[in-house]
């Protein structure tokens, strides 16, 4: 899985540009060992990476790679538009506005620059 790591302002794993869709239990698994050994604190990944079904929560996907980021106390956000995937479906329309209001592990932010500040608030 292609990578980059971004060590400022939070050392982070971001899966973006081109390449294959992260939607399984082994590519959740994948990113969470590339984060430990890059000693990284978030995992982000871009909406255009994230396979069609991570935004079905039927599916388990997004849970599995959320879960597994939350377990090794790794920061997991989601950057890029997610309204049309909102606009499907009422419960991960719910899930993003849990996410949006709490301060916990899981973000879905417009860019880096505002997952940025949000590990910084939570840093406080």
């Amino acid at each position: 899985m292609q990578y980059r790591l971004i060590e400022t302002p939070h050392r982070t794993v971001v899966v973006d540009g081109p390449g294959s869709a992260i939607g399984s239990d082994r590519d959740a698994s994948d990113l969470v060992s590339a984060a430990l050994s890059d000693d990284a604190e978030a995992v982000a990944v871009t909406v255009e990476r994230l396979d069609r079904a991570f935004f079905d929560l039927s599916t388990g996907i997004a849970g599995t790679l959320a879960q597994k980021c939350v377990q090794y106390r790794l920061f997991f956000a989601v950057i890029g538009d997610v309204s049309k995937y909102e606009e499907e479906s009422d419960s991960f329309a719910g899930l993003v506005l849990e996410a949006r209001r709490g301060r916990g592990q899981l973000a879905f932010v417009a860019d880096l620059d505002e997952l940025w500040s949000r590990l910084a608030t939570m840093r406080r």
